[in-house]
């Protein structure tokens, strides 16, 4: 049978059985079912139960809970409220003033959430009403949340990076610490771009109206620092070579839990709620996972990846070509689907191709995350974007226009990790390994 037929059979699937509302990790398990009985000779039930199991006791994915869990229970504390005292008396002097918050707010929580949709809720519940009061632009304060907030997808640690350690086998921790100077690149681009438009639009931008000294200032912020020191603790265990991935995550776990205890938020019904929440999350990742797993296989037993790869090798694209059509690809499949189905649906057509066109893995785990978080405010399905729409009761039109200047930001951060690959593989090549 032709890799046409085999992929329109595999198209036609999966959108009739994602279309009829049936879950993404079952609909992949299905999708791959269909492959292995009819297109192959080996037995579907067994290969799906070896898989499945394999892909789900990996040590490496342990990490996925804890990260989860740990921002589940900071998302609790009082961290939000502290975020904006925090902040505001540091942003009153900058070209754009309390804006910057958002982007800031946002850049630090994403250090300990990893989910873009939590970073713009949290943060946009913090920053939505005190920016309004002070007469901020709706379509800056709307605009620079929606950007923002897909930082945490960048910012370790990031789940989607978890998942796309865990789908191509690259090292989580070297991903992490890969995604620290892109994701400060991105912020200090939608910073800059906040600075230029307060400059030329003076008059719309209300005055600081925050007059503290130095150390009045400090002790402002004195309830970032506990968080601050937190965020520390687990990227640098995992940069300085002391820890793992996970046992980094087991850290996260811990701080965030004497944390809270010592805000005085952290009770026994607080603390079922949040490790509820980060089971029900792990889970449905997990289950996607394992579908994406089957359905790998499933492909492979097919040869399609292989045969893919060999086709457009034969159409002899540059780099930058390739490049270019898979940033397109991306682009219109997150119109679709959210950025972890995203990631494990593609990895097993794509991981041939990229291998053979010799891209850095750790590259292009960065340059995939990026590419995702445009489809995070890319309409129809844009995550972003629906959160906002929530949360400021605009139109979804309005939300998204509001958010197209950050979107065009994010297609010149993906030209610069092109032009400056360096930008993404610098901090994973100075990392010490972790002894054992």
């Amino acid at each position: 049978m032709s890799e046409t037929t085999l992929i329109l059979v595999f198209l036609v699937s999966l959108f009739v059985l994602l279309g009829s509302g049936v879950w993404v990790g079952l609909s992949l398990m299905g999708v791959a079912w269909i492959a292995m009985e009819f297109f192959t000779t080996r037995p579907a039930g067994d290969a799906m139960a070896t898989t499945v199991w394999g892909s789900l006791s990996s040590w490496t994915l342990t990490a996925l809970p804890l990260f989860i869990w740990m921002g589940e229970i900071l998302f609790r504390s009082r961290l939000s409220e502290d975020l904006f005292s925090g902040l505001a008396p540091w942003m009153g002097n900058l070209p754009g003033r309390l804006m910057h918050i958002n982007v800031v707010g946002c850049a630090i929580f994403a250090a300990i959430s990893g989910s873009s949709a939590a970073t713009c809720a949290t943060i946009g519940k913090m920053s939505i009403p005190e920016l309004r009061s002070r007469k901020y632009p709706e379509t800056m304060v709307v605009g620079s949340l929606a950007g923002s907030g897909t930082l945490g997808l960048l910012i370790p640690p990031s789940i989607i990076l978890i998942v796309y350690g865990v789908a191509t086998e690259v090292s989580i921790a070297q991903l992490f610490i890969a995604g620290v100077l892109p994701g400060l690149m991105l912020a200090a681009l939608f910073m800059g771009y906040l600075g230029i438009w307060s400059l030329l639009n003076a008059d719309k931008v209300p005055p600081n109206d925050i007059r503290m000294t130095f150390l009045q200032k400090i002790k402002a912020s004195r309830g970032l620092i506990p968080v601050l020191l937190l965020i520390i603790s687990v990227l640098g265990s995992i940069y300085g070579g002391y820890a793992t991935a996970t046992e980094a995550a087991a850290i996260g776990v811990v701080g965030a839990l004497l944390l809270s205890w010592w805000q005085g938020v952290m009770n026994w019904s607080t603390f079922v709620t949040s490790l509820l929440g980060a089971t029900r999350t792990s889970t449905m990742i997990m289950l996607i996972l394992a579908g994406s797993s089957f359905l790998s296989l499933a492909m492979g037993f097919t040869g399609l990846p292989r045969n893919l790869a060999q086709w457009i090798g034969n159409l002899q694209l540059s780099p930058l070509q390739l490049i270019f059509a898979l940033m397109v690809f991306f682009i219109i499949l997150g119109c679709f689907l959210d950025g972890i189905s995203m990631v494990v649906l593609t990895m097993a057509v794509l991981l041939p191709m990229v291998q053979e066109a010799k891209f850095d893995l750790i590259w292009f785990g960065i340059f995939i995350v990026i590419v995702v978080e445009m489809a995070q405010i890319t309409p129809p399905v844009g995550f972003n974007l629906f959160v906002l729409q929530g949360l400021t009761g605009h139109s979804i039109f309005f939300v998204s226009r509001t958010a197209f200047p950050y979107f065009i930001l994010m297609v010149v951060a993906v030209a610069l990790i092109v032009a400056f690959p360096e930008i993404a593989t610098y901090l994973p090549s100075q990392m010490r390994p972790v002894p054992r």
